[in-house]
């Protein structure tokens, strides 16, 4: 039986099956979630239980038991110990699934898309989303408590600015005015180093209106920091020391400072900004190509295995500066010299367990497309519900003539 690992104070269980162990035997206890696998029923009274299908939710009452030897699971944490159930209550019967909840059925993506809440109760699913909740805490206390930085919220509405990526604009009640989400709280972070928040940072939701990639989506997380009175020397070091600080135990560890190269070296040595530099394949010169049998195969795509980048953020005086008035007169107001950098979690997240995709380390990621395959969105609304917003859509052929 799978069962949430918890506190239970709060509940109407007594522990996980989970957390039980060989100190736990001759203990009445009370264990609620889904059956996963039906070995066997010993106990007449229970051969109704038979019946009730695999991840159908029970509550199970009974005492804790060692195993009989011989069935001991030594790779199992709770493989010397079984619960010998005196009573079971059936909370919830699963009907007919679409796919066998097991680590090693094989499932297409976007099937495991459309039934996501399925396909995050695998044990794989399971470690991600947990070990994602546990490293951000990680990240919060070493921000927070270990450096003294404030957590503040910045708004996803917002204005749409010139130049970088693609944003998502949103319709408002005001007649040819849209607000638009932000690829990054980029402008807000500097405001606030102007108010004086000295040390910002924000596990921020950012929005970008591009294709998919593995390791992209239209909405994505980053860990945004922002620190006034720094410099160079001071960013990296805090990072290498966030980063040390939220590596999980079980991934190894993690040795600092971090390699590190300027813009010039990366591109003269591997002519891409973000290197892949495992595997030392530097770039040669083409007129030594022929005089050489012993010259290594070049591929003009890398990889990007993770790391800190910094960026520097220039208003290009091409663009229309008065979209950015606002933040121009913010720093002509006194605004401390400050640097900062962001993280990007999925994607670090995906690097730490081995993931493919980012998607792996999301809870409800869109498609390749940008789709929730799930719920069905992006949806078509009625012309009643876009007349507030003064809007008139071209119809596609598909859904033209249909009630809109």
């Amino acid at each position: 039986m799978c069962c949430f690992v918890g506190h239970n104070s709060f509940s109407v269980r007594s522990h996980t099956c989970g957390e039980l162990r060989s100190t736990h035997v001759g203990e009445v206890v009370t264990l609620c979630g889904w059956i996963q696998y039906q070995r066997y029923i010993e106990i007449a009274k229970l051969k109704e239980f038979c019946d009730v299908p695999v991840e159908s939710v029970v509550k199970v009452m009974g005492k804790v038991r060692r195993r009989p030897a011989g069935q001991e699971n030594m790779n199992m944490p709770t493989g010397e110990i079984e619960v010998c159930a005196e009573t079971v209550e059936v909370l919830n019967v699963c009907q007919k699934l679409p796919f066998e909840i097991k680590d090693f059925v094989k499932k297409t993506e976007s099937l495991r898309m459309q039934y996501r809440y399925l396909d995050l109760r695998s044990s794989q699913m399971q470690y991600n989303l947990r070990l994602r909740s546990r490293l951000v805490m990680k990240m919060r206390d070493y921000l927070c408590n270990k450096h003294g930085f404030v957590d503040v919220e910045t708004p996803t509405l917002f204005k749409r600015t010139p130049g970088g990526a693609k944003e998502f604009l949103v319709p408002s009640r005001d007649p040819g005015r849209f607000y638009s989400l932000p690829q990054s709280p980029q402008q807000f972070k500097q405001l606030l180093m102007v108010a004086g928040i000295d040390r910002y940072f924000q596990i921020a939701r950012c929005y970008r209106d591009e294709s998919s990639k593995p390791d992209r989506q239209p909405e994505f997380t980053q860990v945004d920091i922002e620190m006034s009175f720094v410099d160079q020397a001071g960013i990296q070091a805090l990072i290498e020391g966030l980063v040390q600080h939220m590596w999980p135990d079980e991934k190894g560890s993690v040795s600092t400072p971090f390699p590190s190269m300027t813009y010039e070296e990366a591109m003269r040595d591997f002519g891409v900004d973000k290197p892949d530099t495992r595997f030392g394949m530097k770039l040669v010169n083409v007129s030594e190509v022929f005089d050489s049998t012993d010259v290594p195969f070049l591929r003009d795509t890398f990889r990007q295995p993770g790391g800190c980048v910094q960026a520097i953020c220039v208003v290009n005086g091409a663009e229309d500066s008065s979209l950015l008035s606002h933040l121009l007169e913010a720093l002509a107001s006194g605004a401390p010299p400050h640097g900062g950098i962001a993280l990007g979690l999925d994607r670090l997240l995906s690097i730490i367990v081995g993931a493919s995709s980012i998607r792996d380390v999301i809870a409800f990621p869109k498609s390749f497309r940008g789709h929730d395959l799930m719920s069905g969105a992006p949806s078509f609304v009625s012309k009643e519900e876009l007349r507030p917003y003064h809007i008139d859509v071209k119809w596609p052929a598909a859904v033209e003539g249909t009630e809109q």
